[in-house]
């Protein structure tokens, strides 16, 4: 989990609190049993001092996981993973359309589609069980960046459009039944009231409840690849840019490592590592 699931407060002094539950919490979500937990957890509060950041916090949590579990400590950075996907938002589109594509839905990435009034790039159209779906993502590259009610707004607006073409001769894809709005961060509350109100399904990284970006990802399996501990930076962008994204893909398409000139045994090491993630 990412590092504002920390709660740190100063209290008295140079005494500094958090809260262990939700560490606990989100270290058991990564997959970490109760003894590794409380491992973690002696260390960080050993390491606790005055002006401690959240940031530091995590990465202690963090570095000890990668040494112990590198597969936990994959799982633990998704949220980081998810920005790591930027700067621009393509490569969230095209993880979202992957995680589409996983979950039934035949997708279609980018497509331009007129309007009564004017023409509308979409991000990801969707179809499945007939029912055609526009979705509108909002891909933030740092934290501290959520949607306010300004996107679900312009986004209802661009949805009216498309619907009143009146899907005769001037629109390219069927009329549309629903329009989700994704975000990788998360909706203010008047984001969420409006949209609601106005029937759009909003997505964001715990939202809906129990059915967020991060509960998806991590039922399915779908990671991206970003999560990786093994590939550097400079393989990711590598990937991305060839439209690999998730781990499940790189496992298909594992001659894309070979590309890169990585050696027979890292390989095997990465490989090893993506399948774990995968449950494959």
């Amino acid at each position: 989990m990412a590092n504002e699931d920390f709660l740190i407060v100063k209290a008295s002094g140079d005494k500094v609190l958090f809260s262990e539950e939700k560490l606990r919490s989100s270290l058991k979500r990564s997959g970490a049993d109760d003894k590794l937990i409380s491992q973690i957890l002696a260390l960080v509060k050993d390491e606790l001092y005055d002006g401690i950041t959240t940031k530091e916090l995590y990465n202690r949590a963090y570095s000890f996981l990668r040494r112990n579990k590198p597969v936990l400590a994959s799982k633990y950075k998704l949220k980081k993973a998810i920005y790591e996907l930027g700067p621009t938002g393509f490569p969230f589109e095209r993880f979202l359309g992957a995680i589409l594509t996983y979950s039934g839905y035949k997708i279609q990435v980018g497509k331009t589609v007129t309007g009564k009034c004017v023409s509308h790039e979409i991000d990801v159209i969707s179809e499945k069980n007939g029912s055609i779906i526009i979705i509108e993502c909002k891909f933030h590259g740092e934290q501290g960046r959520n949607c306010n009610v300004k996107i679900p707004l312009y986004i209802y607006s661009r949805y009216q459009d498309i619907k009143n073409s009146g899907f005769k001769d001037i629109s390219n894809i069927k009329e549309p039944d629903e329009c989700w709005v994704v975000t990788n961060t998360r909706f203010t509350k008047d984001a969420k009231i409006y949209g609601n109100c106005m029937g759009l399904y909003l997505l964001s990284w715990d939202y809906p409840k129990g059915d967020g970006l991060k509960d998806r990802i991590d039922r399915l399996g779908l990671y991206p690849i970003t999560v990786s501990t093994l590939l550097t930076k400079r393989e990711k962008q590598f990937l991305l840019s060839r439209d690999v994204v998730l781990c499940r893909q790189l496992l298909k398409d594992s001659f894309y490592l070979d590309h890169l000139g990585v050696s027979d045994i890292r390989k095997t090491k990465i490989l090893n590592e993506v399948g774990k993630l995968c449950n494959i």
